[in-house]
């Protein structure tokens, strides 16, 4: 089943591996656009043969970035280099998507961030600045810019990052977003910017649409599951169309982590609201990804790390499952 292409609102993946969005900071010139080390970093992994690559948390806004060497769409100059970054993906029959993000009070680019509510991630981070009405709704238009970049650079799918303790993930939680206006207080407050966003970039954008989210935040008075659920639910009903299910980050915390310790989360989605979901979180055997999914727990399995190590993964994965797969001609003799 691993090897079985997946229909993701009209858009065909060859199969169900996907690389999950991981921050390089390699954008050395500090300019947010495409170098050549981007190139062949995804380049090598299209090779590798996985159904789609989702290119690393991308800044709607220089303020936004998690750090100066962060990838961007805030500018039209920056276009041209993510078509060139999505033509290499593409040349591999790879579906390209991209993470949109912005990093809220967890930005490391001279300043301090903009957050829900003025407080500081840890001592290593300076209390960032809690945004107004009117900072709210130039962010929303940030975000819907930047889908609209992302479509002119041909990508096919979009992800919004609400996950790991960044801007959306900031109004989400309780521990981070203190704020009494319609913004905060209640969960249907904590969830209206998230739902703004996504309804603004669904204005621009036609194609799919996933969102990534923290379902376990390791604190008693934070989001857990039960409490994204009522996201997850909200977020169906606004047409998103796959939740990617990951964890942590909205505070310094130890997390326990394990082979597939956020499979659960996946697990519990689809089969309670029936919504398209991803598993990611140290999946490492070729048989545990392909038990996720004979076993309903997820639709998509994403690596990362794994991925890192090794980019010729779905290769190997193929060979140990007995699956077919096209290993590209240059390489052939390899094999």
């Amino acid at each position: 089943m691993l090897f079985s292409p997946y229909q993701l609102k009209g858009i065909t993946l060859k199969n169900r591996i996907v690389m999950a969005p991981m921050c390089t900071y390699s954008c050395m010139t500090e300019d947010g656009k495409v170098a050549p080390w981007h190139l062949v970093h995804y380049g090598s992994r299209a090779i590798g043969q996985p159904g789609m690559i989702i290119v690393e948390a991308t800044a709607v806004t220089p303020r936004g970035r998690i750090s100066v060497n962060d990838l961007g769409l805030w500018d039209d100059s920056q276009i041209s280099g993510m078509q060139e970054l999505v033509a290499t993906i593409h040349s591999e029959n790879c579906v390209a998507a991209v993470q949109l993000n912005h990093a809220g009070r967890k930005a490391v680019v001279g300043e301090p961030g903009l957050a829900p509510s003025p407080l500081a991630f840890s001592t290593d981070y300076p209390r960032p600045e809690e945004l107004n009405i009117d900072q709210i709704e130039t962010i929303i238009g940030q975000f819907q810019a930047a889908a609209r970049r992302a479509k002119s650079a041909g990508f096919d799918v979009i992800e919004l990052h609400g996950a790991h303790g960044y801007l959306l993930n900031q109004f989400l939680s309780p521990l981070t977003n203190r704020r009494t206006d319609e913004y905060g207080s209640t969960p249907e407050k904590r969830f209206r910017l998230l739902a703004q966003i996504t309804e603004a970039v669904q204005a621009v954008w036609d194609g799919p649409l996933m969102v990534r989210l923290s379902v376990e935040e390791y604190h008693s008075e934070g989001n857990g599951p039960d409490e994204t659920a009522y996201n997850v639910e909200c977020l169906q009903a606004l047409g998103v169309d796959m939740i990617d299910c990951s964890s942590g980050g909205v505070h310094p915390a130890r997390v326990p982590h394990y082979p597939g310790y956020q499979v659960p989360y996946a697990e519990r989605f689809r089969r309670e609201f029936g919504i398209a979901t991803g598993a990611v979180g140290l999946i490492i055997s070729p048989l545990h990804a392909e038990e996720i999914l004979q076993n309903g727990r997820a639709d998509l399995v994403l690596l990362g790390r794994e991925l890192l190590r090794n980019p010729n993964w779905p290769i190997y994965a193929a060979r140990e499952l007995g699956a077919e797969i096209k290993i590209p001609r240059q390489y052939q003799r390899g094999w």
